[in-house]
């Protein structure tokens, strides 16, 4: 049997993850909040920031940047970071 979840962002029953995403609290709300259509729709336009910005997931920097752009898209339902070409390469807050 499929869990299904009422996700946050697309207020419909979905299903939800197999596993939290990250092993800490953010990734418990993530796994408790979002379903999986979502979920996959962020990695897109995570790929998106990684790629336009030059960003390496293990950098502190670059996982702050890319934790705050989930909280603020998936879990506040707000615009995330606009990917602004004049930037490329350079993360700006």
């Amino acid at each position: 049997m499929t869990d299904t979840i009422l996700c946050k962002r697309c207020k419909k029953d979905k299903t939800k993850l197999a596993k939290p995403p990250f092993r800490n609290e953010l990734g418990g709300t993530i796994y408790g909040q979002i379903c999986s259509g979502c979920w996959d729709e962020w990695l897109t336009h995570q790929t998106l920031l990684i790629n336009h910005y030059g960003l390496d997931p293990r950098d502190s920097k670059s996982k702050e940047f890319l934790y705050q752009q989930i909280e603020s898209v998936l879990l506040n339902d707000k615009d995330g970071q606009d990917i602004d070409t004049s930037q490329k390469g350079d993360i700006e807050w």
